[in-house]
């Protein structure tokens, strides 16, 4: 089959795009670096001209009040092509609780994206991911001062993205879920248990500090990011870091 994977010289859409193509596909990252740009519409047409499935991997640029305008031009663009363009499967990249947490602007817009496409007139298939495990470094720099990071217990299931990947190719080169597939890391930890265990393996000095007010995931309220009934994967939080 031939893929169009927009957004696909990131970290999860290049990988994407090789695990496609090892197994015989034709996958086409597009981005705009590539020349494409989801907001103008400028060479969506061009770029998935001829797809069976668009996989469509584009992030916001800012996690803040402005990203729901941008998953909605975005989607609106990116179906309309797909419409015209006679693609047969629609396949977006999401976050596990992202309906649970309506506090934080960005995942009020990933929901968004996936309304969506789940109202829209292409068959469509979500992956809903919990956290990367390579977000974790930035993780720690928002709440880091001096010697000393400050993390709430909010309780997280980290992912590789290798991990992720493999789900999306998988579910890409399926027949459409019409629905949700929830992907989770094998292990649940707190937030600042996990900041330990990372500063500990990097040889970082620094101290993690519990404090329920600290950074992003400060608002998320109990298990929400968790998953224990989603597809699991395998690698393990301290075999990635090793």
């Amino acid at each position: 089959m031939k893929f169009a994977v927009i957004g696909g010289t990131g970290l999860i859409g290049s990988q994407v795009v090789k695990n496609l193509n090892a197994v015989g596909h034709e996958a086409v990252p597009h981005a705009q670096s590539t020349g494409i740009d989801v907001i103008s519409g400028q060479g969506l047409g061009e770029a998935v001209a001829g797809a069976d499935v668009i996989v469509n991997l584009t992030n916001s640029p800012t996690f803040d009040e402005a990203s729901p305008a941008f998953f909605q031009t975005s989607m609106d663009n990116l179906l309309a092509a797909a419409q015209k363009g006679g693609v047969g499967h629609f396949v977006v990249l999401s976050i596990v609780g992202a309906d649970q947490v309506p506090e934080l602007d960005y995942y009020r817009a990933k929901v968004l994206q996936e309304d969506i496409l789940a109202a829209g007139p292409v068959p469509y298939s979500i992956v809903r991911a919990t956290q990367f495990m390579e977000f974790m470094e930035a993780v720690l720099s928002w709440t880091a001062d001096g010697d000393t990071v400050r993390l709430p217990a909010t309780p997280i299931q980290p992912i590789a993205s290798k991990d992720v990947a493999d789900a999306v190719a998988e579910v890409a080169a399926g027949a459409p879920l019409g629905g949700i597939r929830n992907i989770a890391g094998p292990e649940v930890f707190s937030l600042d248990e996990l900041g330990r265990i990372t500063l500990t393996h990097k040889g970082d000095s620094r101290t993690v500090v519990t404090d329920p007010t600290a950074g992003m995931f400060a608002v998320v309220k109990g298990d929400v990011l968790t998953d224990k009934d989603a597809h699991l994967a395998p690698t393990r939080y301290v075999d990635w870091l090793s």
